[in-house]
Formats: C-alpha cells, structure tokens, sequence
C-alpha cells in the first residue's frame, strides 16, 4: 500500500476561488479554472497567478486540445458559501444559466461557445473532459443539484471543431472525472456521489461496449470505495492506475484497473478536487485544493500517462 503525507505538498499558489482542471504545461507552468471567478487562470514558475480567461459561469474542466486552445467544461455557475474559511458551491447561479462546452484561445483570452446541447437536449453541468488520440473529446456532464430535486447526469463524445456530439452514456449518477487508459482502449468515468470507479471498452471513437441490464449505465464497475467519500476528478498513470481526487477524505485514491486500492495521498484539504501530471519525466503531481483556494505538487511514486495534447 502506497501512502503519502499531506506535508510533503508544497504550495505554488493561494486565495483562489474554488480551483479545479489543472493542465501542465511544458514551459513549467499550470493552467487551471477556479470555477468561483469565472476564469481560466495561469500559475507561473515564478509564482505569480494571472488570468487568461474570464468565461463566466461556472468552468469546470480544462484540457488543451490539438489546436492549442484550451477547451472548458462550463457547468453554468453556482452560488458560494464563505464558512470556516472554506469556500464552497452551495446552490446553482441564481439566473440558473445552461451549461456549455467552451474552447479559449490562450494567446487573447477569446472564449467562443461549442456546444450547449445535444441534440434535443441542453447541457446542464458539464464536468470534465479528455482529449482522444483522434482530436476528439469525451466529457461528463453532471447535471445540476437543486433545493428538491436533480438532473440526471451522463457521457458525451464531441469533435475539438463543433461540428458533432453524441451521448454515448445514459444515465449515469453525479459522473465527475474522466479518463483514458495508457493504450485509448478503455474510459473510466467516476461518480461523485456513490463513489464508483466504472470502465467502457472502446469500440471506436465514441462508441462504447455497453453491458446489459442491471447494470443502467452500461459501464464495467472497476471498484467502490464506500464509506461516506465522494470522487471528483481523476488522472491515469503511465502504469494504468486511475489517481482519483476524493473528496471528504481529503487525498487521491489510487486504484490498479483491477479495482485494487493500492494507495492514498492525504493533503490538507477535504476536498482535494483535481489531480494532473507534469515535470521532468510526468512524476510531479500538481493537485487541487478547492475548499481552501489552493495549488499544490508534489513529487509521485511513478510516472503519470503523458496526454495527447499539452500547452
């Protein structure tokens, strides 16, 4: 069993708003959203945090796609909660605004709107996404959590251009993170709520194989964490172990594609959201620490899986 403190983290940047999607780049700084804002924001090696975007609503997820933009999952916006020195989303914006998929020119802070449906269907919390060898995206979408009542959520698979999107799975509970294994064959797609790990074999871009009834999503369940822990987003190592953030416990869960546990790494907030790879051979993790405002690394036990598009 593989296990980190949280004092080996060193702190790059503090006083976000709400961080999540951090993206590596290889001139050695982090991108990432802070959904609080409403922007695109850039840490520097130097230690200073500048915006790039300001995009509104509420961005999520954040990947550079094959032409070198960024693209964002925007879920629409939330109202925050100041409390105890946390900052946390606590009800949807109060103009209640549609999701939407966004793409951002890094260089002038352009942002231009993809998607906000599919097909008849708007897109209520788009979450997160990952970027497939082909230049095409898979992403969750979420749903959106009101007083009495929500939305189901489900997977999608878009092209980078706009020009196509598919639901290639439906219904899925509170889908958070999403990821790709070393070889593209196979998406892992987490649950918030229930705290599941679940697999969809690749047929081809954006078709999954699908299992049949009892099981509503379709998906192979790879491992359940119980206990009262929610997961966020997650990040593939070079080895094939999913790294999820998980929230309430506060760490990265790893888990082998067997659905073994084979660690955690605390860090010193509840809701460690997201999780990226970077640095000289993809062993520094640089973390979320979204109820404090927080951006972290630290060094990994093993490499991380280099995406297929980087800054």
């Amino acid at each position: 069993m593989i296990n980190r403190p949280a004092d080996e983290i060193e702190i790059l940047a503090e006083g976000l708003l709400f961080p999540e999607g951090p993206v590596w780049h290889r001139d050695g700084s982090v991108a990432f959203v802070e959904i609080g804002r409403g922007t695109v924001s850039r840490w520097s090696p130097d230690g200073g945090v500048h915006v790039v975007a300001e995009t509104g609503g509420g961005p999520n997820g954040l990947a550079v796609g094959p032409d070198g933009a960024y693209y964002v999952c925007n879920n629409g916006g939330f109202r925050f909660s100041d409390e105890g020195g946390y900052y946390r989303p606590v009800a949807p914006a109060v103009d209640h605004p549609d999701g939407r998929i966004e793409r951002v020119d890094p260089q002038t802070g352009k942002v231009e709107r993809l998607y906000e449906r599919c097909g008849a269907f708007p897109l209520n919390g788009p979450n997160d996404l990952v970027f497939d060898a082909r230049g095409g995206f898979y992403f969750t979408d979420t749903g959106r959590v009101r007083h009495r009542d929500r939305d189901h959520g489900g997977v999608y698979y878009a092209l980078a251009d706009g020009s196509q999107i598919s639901e290639i799975a439906y219904p899925v509970l509170t889908p958070n993170g999403i990821g790709l294994s070393p070889d593209g064959k196979i998406l892992y797609v987490a649950e918030m709520e229930p705290a599941r790990l679940w697999a969809y074999d690749i047929l081809s871009p954006g078709v999954l194989a699908k299992q049949p009834f009892p099981v509503l999503n379709g998906g192979r369940l790879v491992v359940g964490l119980g206990g009262y822990r929610r997961l966020d987003s997650l990040a593939v190592a070079a080895s094939g172990n999913i790294c999820l953030g998980t929230l309430v416990e506060g760490c990265v869960t790893i888990v082998s594609p067997a659905g073994e546990v084979v660690g955690r790494a605390m860090t010193p907030d509840p809701y460690c959201t997201n999780i990226c790879f970077g640095g000289p051979g993809y062993k520094t993790a640089f973390l979320t620490m979204s109820l404090t405002g927080r951006l972290g690394r630290c060094t990994w036990h093993e490499a991380g899986l280099k995406l297929e598009y980087e800054g």
